[in-house]
């Protein structure tokens, strides 16, 4: 379903395993790796429908998202409230399977996927909660093999916060003028381009270093490093190709790059935890 899109899936789905692998530098258990896998796709199809849902009117206006399920009526709200409490029920689920402070801290990005949507409404700042919400990702599953929060999952989902923030802003670039004209908070709306690409750049070098400091505090190796820093070169392809008068290169440097991104720094974890 076009709804819940696999590509936007992958942005946060190799840092979820990588908060699962990283956090005692081991595979876990196949029962509880499958259990956390769910839970991901739960929380992931639940923001991702909540997102449409909350934010249907103005996708009807913005002549960019007018096609989606919603705005289009291939879906009707009812169909999408239904597929929001499926997809809550399968996160609610796979969480009670996962140790107790798993279970305590579910509500927490429950309400961070209600409440963004409503943020571009009133703050630019959308896009740091934005990558606050998806930051948690990492951090619940190392939550899920140690029953704990560690500096170095807080390190972790701080990294991911501040690199999804800074493509978000990039990705807002398409609907400048119409963030503009219909009253939608976000970075280059109220700043402009040049000044939201300066933002993107300072979010993706404090991604890097957080992820980076991130691998000290895990001991994860310098196979690990070696990941991050070809984590870098991507970003720094990305911010290369950008260019706010073209869509097709915003498109390019927000989807695929961010994509590949996701999946190399997911096959680094693996390897330095699967040698270490």
């Amino acid at each position: 379903m076009g709804l819940v899109r696999v590509q936007h899936t992958v942005f946060a789905l190799p840092f979820a395993l990588a908060g699962a692998l990283l956090a005692e530098m081991a595979w876990p258990s196949i029962g509880r790796l499958a259990w956390i896998l769910i839970a991901m796709v739960g929380a992931r199809s639940l923001a991702m429908a909540l997102n449409r849902l909350i934010d249907a009117d103005i996708d009807a206006r913005n002549p960019r998202t007018a096609g989606r399920e919603l705005p289009s009526g291939r879906l009707t709200s009812a169909q999408v409230t239904v597929f929001c409490a499926v997809s809550l029920a399968v996160l609610l689920v796979a969480v009670s399977q996962l140790p107790w402070l798993t279970w305590v801290l579910w509500p927490i990005p429950v309400a961070a996927f209600v409440i963004y949507p409503y943020t571009k409404r009133f703050t630019w700042g959308c896009h740091l909660f934005l990558g606050l919400t998806i930051g948690l990702a990492p951090v619940g599953a190392w939550v899920a093999v140690t029953n704990e929060i560690a500096p170095a999952a807080v390190l972790l989902g701080l990294a991911v916060a501040t690199w999804i923030a800074g493509f978000d802003i990039i990705y807002a670039l398409l609907d400048v003028e119409f963030d503009r004209a219909n009253g939608i908070r976000s970075f280059p709306a109220r700043f402009g381009p040049p000044s939201a690409l300066l933002a993107a750049r300072a979010l993706h070098l404090t991604a890097i270093v957080l992820l980076s400091a991130a691998g000290v505090l895990a001991d994860a190796g310098i196979v690990y490093q070696v990941g991050v820093l070809a984590c870098a070169a991507i970003l720094v392809y990305e911010h290369v190709i950008v260019d706010p008068a073209d869509p097709g290169r915003v498109q390019a440097a927000f989807g695929s790059a961010n994509g590949v991104l996701a999946m190399v720094y997911g096959a680094f974890v693996i390897v330095a935890v699967t040698i270490s």
